[in-house]
């Protein structure tokens, strides 16, 4: 049975699945286009994100948005979303137990979405999302595997980035490979020229 993007967002909203339903503010869904050809998946919405109830708006995300921007991406072309949609406490890593309840929910919310492309952002997101623990992300981030027809990407949290700015020109990169398979499938236009490395550091927090 099909499910709508509205009654998606109320099942949502109305979840009271795990525990972390009595701590949030906001049920942290999607940011970005409801049906895009690339997913960018996080771990889970951090103060700013229950907050405001869209995730990725911190610092994290506006670093994000930067790299975005800079390769071209416009609204349409992406959805950004969370491995568990709301806020663990003290920003803690969600536990298994709360990510398997939420997958559910993602789940469904790829199925809606229609990505080609799934970005994972972060180690904490990529191990939530295949279940692999044993992998280390200097092995797997930037390097493209296919599963269930998906194209799915590991790469670096923006947030990792803020704290080493020296490895921001990874995760620049991985960027750009998600640019360059997205040209590939045919889900975005060339850019005219290559697009440099935006220098300027997200503001506030």
């Amino acid at each position: 049975m099909k499910i709508s993007w509205n009654d998606f967002v109320e099942e949502c909203r109305n979840c009271q699945a795990c525990p972390l339903s009595k701590t949030r503010k906001n049920v942290v869904i999607y940011r970005g286009s409801v049906v895009a050809p690339i997913m960018f998946v996080g771990e889970g919405p951090g103060a700013n994100e229950d907050e405001q109830g869209l995730p990725f708006v911190g610092q994290a995300g506006q670093l994000l948005q930067l790299l975005l921007d800079a390769q071209g991406f416009s609204m349409e072309d992406f959805h950004i979303a969370n491995v568990v949609k709301c806020r663990p406490p003290e920003n803690r890593v969600p536990t298994e137990a709360e990510a398997k309840t939420c997958k559910v929910l993602l789940g469904k919310q790829i199925l809606i979405s229609k990505p080609k492309i799934i970005v994972l952002l972060g180690k904490t997101a990529y191990t939530l999302f295949t279940g692999d623990k044993m992998a280390k992300m200097t092995e797997i981030r930037g390097k493209f595997f296919e599963k269930n027809g998906y194209y799915i990407l590991p790469t670096f949290h923006p947030a990792y980035i803020l704290r080493n700015n020296n490895e921001r020109i990874k995760l620049w990169k991985d960027i750009a490979l998600v640019r360059e398979k997205a040209e590939e499938l045919g889900l975005m236009k060339p850019l005219p020229s290559a697009p440099d490395m935006p220098t300027a550091r997200p503001s506030g927090k």
